[in-house]
């Protein structure tokens, strides 16, 4: 029985899953915004192998050329002679490396949270209030006070980012789970004696999954810009590794002199950013039912 099930539920995902590549294929933004990101996502993975230079190598006589100047430094250099390009591939790695930790540990509490508080209603005002007071503190004023505990770092940020994103996705993945609760199955679920971990595993999580995956794609986005901010503040990784907002914050000095050492990193996470919000609305438009035209 549950081997028919299962061929039968791989059945009907693989059609689905064309489906949803074909929609977004034929939005012409989304799928700009997917091939940019597969780009800067591939470029990231491969920086030791493409990047031009050491990004920590310095040549002071070779500071602060401008882009396109010189046929070796495409991107110009910084204040320590430093190759803009090398630094802006490593940088983006660091960058989304740090949103990707601090989103799937923070989506993964929050979604345990958002189900088990929907599926058990004795404990559900008790999260939700949690929720609610970890809600009405921003992400940069945990960074903050992490900080202040533990030196800047990249871990205080992610682990920042990370408490900040858990009542997020606990919200919607609460949300989910409630209209998935009234649904037949589960009371037949219920009927024929599964556990509730069998249910919560096989019925209530994979129906909460295209929620979770459309907001988390959205959630990235947030999760680059708020950790660029905080790294520009002082917080993120120190000097001279190379990350995003740290980047944008040493050329700040040079804005007159030298404007492609902050430029060029702050235009990178504002395409990022960009992307990843123009890809998750047209998920959101694909997924959920009540926006299909």
């Amino acid at each position: 029985m549950n081997a028919v099930a299962t061929v039968t539920t791989a059945a009907v995902a693989a059609p689905r899953r064309r489906s949803v590549l074909r929609r977004l294929g034929r939005d012409p933004a989304a799928l700009l915004a997917s091939v940019f990101l597969v780009a800067v996502i591939g470029a990231a993975l491969l920086a030791p192998w493409i990047a031009p230079y050491d990004p920590f190598f310095t040549d002071p006589a070779k500071g602060m050329r401008p882009p396109f100047e010189d046929p070796a430094y495409i991107f110009g250099t910084d204040a320590q002679g430093r190759d803009m390009l090398s630094r802006l591939l490593y940088g983006t790695r660091l960058t989304l490396l740090m949103g990707l930790v601090a989103l799937a540990v923070g989506g993964l509490i929050g979604t345990f949270v958002g189900i088990v508080a929907a599926f058990y209603s004795r404990v559900d005002g008790l999260l939700m209030r949690v929720m609610d007071v970890l809600l009405s503190f921003p992400a940069i004023l945990f960074g903050l006070a992490i900080a202040a505990v533990t030196g800047p770092g990249l871990t205080p940020i992610i682990i920042a980012l990370a408490i900040a994103t858990i009542p997020l996705l606990a919200r919607i993945a609460r949300s989910s789970a409630l209209v998935i609760m009234q649904q037949d199955y589960i009371d037949a679920a219920r009927a024929v004696g599964l556990v509730d971990a069998a249910i919560i595993w096989r019925y209530l999580l994979p129906n909460c999954l295209s929620s979770i995956f459309v907001f988390s794609t959205l959630r990235f986005g947030q999760i680059v810009l708020i950790g660029a901010a905080l790294s520009f503040l002082g917080l993120g990784a120190q000097p001279p590794t190379a990350e995003l907002g740290t980047m944008a914050a040493n050329g700040r000095d040079f804005l007159f002199f030298a404007p492609h050492i902050a430029t060029i990193p702050s235009l990178t996470i504002f395409a990022i950013v960009l992307a990843f919000n123009v890809l998750g609305d047209a998920l959101r438009d694909i997924l959920d039912p009540r926006l299909r035209h």
